[in-house]
């Protein structure tokens, strides 16, 4: 990997003043995106704000246009002002939830007000303000420089909050129109700690059922006990062989694609500021789950799980009833790691299930694939960079998160390295009724978004060595990790 300065750090001094100049008209203009809702479960409102977006980036002179799908539209924009410098990506969304329960709201969701330093508003961390942060930042650098250090393309999407069904087919069928560098994504709240965060990646997720029959009907647990089949001790069973008490899954070639970690990402994640106790006493519990000697970020970012959502089937009501269920259901979903898929995963424990409980049913309930950009990609430096000129303190780097986001139509689709940068508060409260965003953090974002711009467009040619379009390490077969193993630099293997 090779980086190439062209010149001293950027002098973003006058764009930040501008910034702080045009306080009141930036929260009326962000004010007046939030009042308009834009509801993808049920399509309230969606047409009307991807034309009102679309508007506000041809205002911004980026050759804007909205673009149907079978689904809620895409708005697309871009503007290309620095020949030789890099392309950068700018994704978010502008639909939003439900504001449900209305009733739980201080002031109506799509009425913002200020309170004690806060935006109170549906999609103002989520991810109205955020993304428009990101405009405000290209509206400052031209209204001071009268171009951009680098070239932006813009994507707005309409469909984030119902799973982005389209987002993969879309890439796919965009690919020329998308091709950028990287891609920056300002979603999500900054570390617990107040600390801002760069994201390289999430953990994937594949979400199914376990569906065991027995009789035709419930029947008498006393005339029928011990005679007909007993569907929930079949998937207690079952469920038993898939995970053991050391926390380790069992199912057979689980492990196999799952990447050591980079001597990089140790230390990234030794560097992150975890309280252990503090959080296990937030959360009511003595201890965590086994393997007890694996740490609370390193679970988080770096391992795959089994989890049991729910467990469904006979009665449920007071007192007793003596009846032996004629069915019942397990819920559950895996996280996945780098370089595991939903695909790959679902195959293996159709595979399990199997051979050990031929007679249950596995139903595919949604999957969504990893994603990880490496913490050495020749675009980490400038942006921590930028993160530390807006905001005065260098950021974490966070190797992955433990929830799940498309990123991997980034980075396994388009082929680009994929970053997140939050903007919004921790207690965000984003799905929730009073969700928030600070007001510092906004204005912190629009001097991040420009300061990244300027250390992008700061960059000469990039060079990758070893490395695909993504950024992302080449390999054959990935070393097979199993069931206990401990997670190693590449160097040790």
């Amino acid at each position: 990997m090779a980086t190439v300065r062209t010149g001293k750090e950027p002098d973003l001094q006058d764009i930040f003043a501008y910034v702080d100049a045009h306080r009141e008209q930036f929260l009326e203009r962000l004010f007046d995106y939030l009042r308009r809702p834009s509801i993808s479960a049920y399509g309230e409102g969606i047409a009307e704000v991807a034309a009102y977006i679309a508007g506000v980036l041809s205002q911004l002179e980026l050759k804007a246009r909205v673009i149907p799908t079978e689904g809620w539209p895409m708005v697309f924009a871009e503007r290309h002002d620095a020949p030789g410098a890099p392309t950068v990506l700018l994704y978010g969304h502008y639909d939003v939830q439900p504001p449900d329960p209305l009733d739980a709201w201080i002031s109506p969701p799509f009425e913002p007000q200020i309170r004690e330093g806060r935006i109170y508003a549906r999609g103002a961390g989520d991810n109205k303000g955020q993304h428009f942060a990101q405009l405000l930042a290209l509206d400052s650098t031209l209204s001071c420089r009268g171009k951009l250090p680098c070239n932006v393309k813009v994507l707005l999407e309409g469909e984030e909050e119902i799973g982005s069904p389209r987002m993969p087919d879309f890439v796919r069928a965009h690919r020329d129109l998308l091709a950028a560098d990287l891609v920056i994504t300002s979603d999500g709240p900054v570390d617990p700690s107040g600390r801002s965060r760069i994201l390289f990646g999430v953990r994937g997720v594949l979400s199914f059922e376990l569906r065991a029959r027995g009789a035709a009907r419930d029947l008498h647990s006393g005339n029928w006990g011990g005679v007909a089949p007993q569907p929930l001790w079949t998937l207690v069973h079952l469920l038993a062989t898939m995970k053991d008490a050391r926390g380790n899954i069992t199912v057979d070639g689980f492990y196999d694609n799952v990447l050591p970690q980079t001597e990089l990402e140790v230390r990234a994640l030794a560097d992150l500021p975890v309280d252990e106790e503090t959080i296990k006493r937030s959360l009511g519990v003595e201890q965590f789950e086994e393997p007890s000697e694996r740490g609370f970020a390193e679970r988080i970012s770096a391992w795959p799980t089994l989890t049991i959502n729910g467990f469904h089937g006979g009665y449920g009501g007071p007192g007793s009833k003596t009846v032996l269920p004629c069915e019942a259901v397990a819920k559950c979903d895996i996280r996945l790691v780098e370089a595991q898929t939903a695909a790959e995963i679902f195959a293996k424990v159709e595979a399990h299930v199997a051979r050990h409980a031929p007679e249950v049913e596995v139903v595919w309930q949604g999957g969504m694939d990893p994603s990880r950009t490496p913490l050495d990609s020749p675009f980490t430096e400038p942006i921590a960079e930028a993160l530390a000129a807006a905001q005065g303190e260098e950021p974490l780097l966070v190797p992955a998160m433990g929830g799940s986001l498309p990123d991997y139509v980034w980075t396994k689709i388009l082929g680009v390295p994929a970053f997140g940068v939050p903007y919004a508060n921790a207690d965000e409260a984003n799905h929730a009724p009073n969700e928030n965003l600070e007001v510092a953090r906004f204005f912190r974002g629009i001097r991040t978004g420009a300061a990244i711009l300027a250390h992008l467009g700061n960059m000469g040619p990039v060079r990758m060595h070893g490395r695909d379009a993504a950024g992302s390490r080449r390999h054959t077969a990935p070393p097979r990790l199993g069931p206990g193993a401990v997670v190693q630099s590449p160097q040790s293997f």
